[in-house]
């Protein structure tokens, strides 16, 4: 097997998720794992982190495990703790890199076999290696990183910058796959025997007990739901739907309708709203916010029990928990909190640690998801949906106890004049999590030239301390002035968000649904600010990406007609006086914006 040493990166699993597509078996060990416990691997990998070698607390490491000569691969964190531990330098970056970048190869390399000599990879670090260890060699190199890539071909330790294991490393799965090489563990593991495997855990683990399953209608729950039937039967398992007041428009009938037709008949809808909006009455703070829905579906599902007359006992919490929502809420040892996601809010949590909730899904990822799904038989009407937010509109509209703030900071890029708004939103740099300012881009001419503006989006980011989100106006090629303002939840911004995500959502489907042949937009977020207009109108973002797990995205580059169709449409809305474009990538910016 491969043995990933964890230093805290977002991208831990997603590492071993990539080996075991090449048939090997991966397991994921803490970093400080002793020598002793690694003498039968076949390879091992050091993962990135969000930690810095200078710290006094920094992540350490068994320095024997480089003397094993063992093949090792060291991704990002692990490059620079490589480096530092066999005395090489690494040193505080002049500024970070992150998002695309471009690799030049310049030595030959058993872990760049058959890569191009220049390719895209994805980069997401703050400090780098400036001195390569004694015996090491250069072997590739960015415009922005010297080292972007180092080996030692007597001690088999090959070390990389960037990050391989996600899908905007053009090139990345052929690197792995030649790290398996390496290892010579190919199709030695098999994945197919899943379903099987993991119904035999569900019985094991819930015996003579019964599953109450909150369902959302999404892909998760409907996967979760169909796989508990299959291990307990019908009977055992109870879904229920809450409308919680924070859905999309239509969207309780939508799945209503789409989980009948799936056969799923042990399904009860609860109608929640009050309940909901009344705690989050007042509330601004992204975490806070996710944190009372988490709770409140819990308060409802205790309710309903209590209400139906069902013993406690006799029951499981049923999650459709997946790896991203446990990684992003800090769930490994080294890992920072980028999100609580609704299904690991504290007391969630401790019914974890008590054995009271089961998740047959959680350490998969989205695309291992819905592969479980179409094998389980479900349509590709519910495997193939937009992932949605179990919170809902609650993370996507954006809230603030401030008024008045004005824009912070305005300057030019790329010829691009650009502002820093008077909001936050929630981003990913390093591994860590932000809570900092979006900038707005504007046009300079009525063509979108996407390459250019990846670039000036790459570079504000890259090059400002106080931003870690872009967008685009649609609206306006000229600076505006814009205010923050106290707004919270409530039915009247509820209400106007779901008519503007109706419109984009609507728009979208009718060009996709024609273009057969583009890249489909994997999720499609739209966002309401707490930001007015000189009219006093609200603001909006339009978010649709390119992703296949959610540990990584790419904003989409949809047809200038759409987007011109989009913001047109949208604008003919009431009380609605901006439309932005989102032009960042997560790394650093996260998908949803709380």
């Amino acid at each position: 097997m491969i043995a990933i040493l964890d230093f805290g990166g977002q991208y831990a699993h997603l590492i071993a998720t990539r080996f075991r597509s090449f048939g090997v078996f991966t397991q994921i060990y803490d970093s400080d794992i002793s020598i002793d416990k690694l003498d039968s691997v076949k390879g091992i990998v050091l993962s990135g982190g969000p930690q810095s070698v200078f710290s006094d607390d920094s992540l350490k490491i068994d320095s024997k495990i480089f003397k094993m000569k063992i093949p090792t691969l060291a991704i990002c964190f692990g490059h620079q703790i490589t480096s530092h531990t066999l005395g090489g330098i690494v040193s505080k970056g002049v500024k970070g890199e992150y998002g695309p970048a471009l690799l030049r190869v310049e030595k030959e390399s058993l872990i760049f076999k058959d890569v191009s000599l220049e390719s895209k990879v994805w980069m997401s670090h703050f400090d780098e290696v400036t001195k390569i260890p004694n015996n090491f060699e250069i072997i590739a190199s960015t415009k922005d990183c010297q080292i972007a890539a180092m080996q030692n071909k007597d001690l088999n330790i090959y070390g990389i910058q960037f990050h391989p294991e996600v899908i905007h490393t053009k090139e990345g799965l052929k690197i792995l796959s030649n790290f398996a090489d390496i290892c010579e563990v190919k199709n030695t593991w098999d994945l197919g025997s899943f379903i099987d495997k993991e119904c035999l855990k569900i019985r094991e683990k819930v015996k003579d007990k019964k599953v109450f399953l909150l369902v959302s209608g999404g892909v998760d729950s409907s996967v979760a739901f169909a796989l508990l039937e299959k291990a307990l039967g019908k009977e055992r398992v109870f879904g229920v739907f809450m409308d919680t007041g924070l859905l999309r428009k239509d969207e309780r009938k939508y799945v209503e309708s789409s989980m009948k037709e799936a056969g799923f008949e042990n399904l009860y809808t609860e109608i929640c709203e009050d309940i909901f909006l009344k705690n989050l009455e007042k509330k601004f703070l992204p975490e806070e916010k996710r944190k009372i829905i988490g709770n409140t579906f819990l308060d409802v599902q205790k309710e309903i029990v209590k209400r139906l007359g069902l013993n406690p006992e006799d029951w499981l919490l049923g999650q459709g928990t997946i790896y991203p929502d446990t990684i992003e809420s800090g769930a490994t040892k080294n890992s920072h909190t980028i999100k609580t996601h609704h299904n690991r809010v504290p007391e969630i949590q401790k019914m974890i640690d008590e054995g009271k909730v089961i998740e047959p899904l959680v350490d998969l990822y989205k695309d291992e998801v819905r592969e479980v799904g179409r094998k389980l038989g479900l349509s590709n009407k519910l495997v193939d949906r937009h992932p949605f937010p179990g919170p809902g509109l609650g993370v996507r509209i954006l809230c603030s106890n401030e008024n008045d703030l004005t824009i912070i900071e305005e300057g030019e890029v790329n010829n691009f004049k650009y502002q820093i708004l008077p909001i936050k939103s929630v981003g990913v740099q390093g591994d860590q999590r932000t809570y900092k300012h979006p900038a707005v881009l504007y046009l300079n001419n009525d063509r979108l030239d996407w390459d250019k503006l990846d670039q000036s989006s790459v570079k504000i980011v890259n090059e400002s301390d106080n931003v870690n989100r872009v967008v685009l106006s649609l609206s306006s090629k000229v600076l505006q002035k814009f205010k923050s303002k106290e707004k919270y939840i409530d039915k009247n911004r509820i209400k106007l968000l779901q008519e503007v995500d109706f419109i984009a959502q609507k728009i979208l489907y009718d060009y996709e649904l024609k273009a057969l042949d583009v890249q489909k937009v994997w999720q499609f977020p739209v966002v309401l600010l707490p930001l007015v207009n000189e009219k006093n109108e609200e603001c909006v973002v339009l978010r649709p990406i390119w992703s296949q797990e959610a540990m990584t995205a790419e904003f989409a580059r949809l047809p200038q007609e759409i987007l011109n169709q989009m913001s047109e449409k949208i604008l003919e809305i009431d009380g609605i006086g901006e439309v932005f474009y989102d032009l960042t990538h997560k790394p650093p910016g996260t998908i949803e914006w709380e």
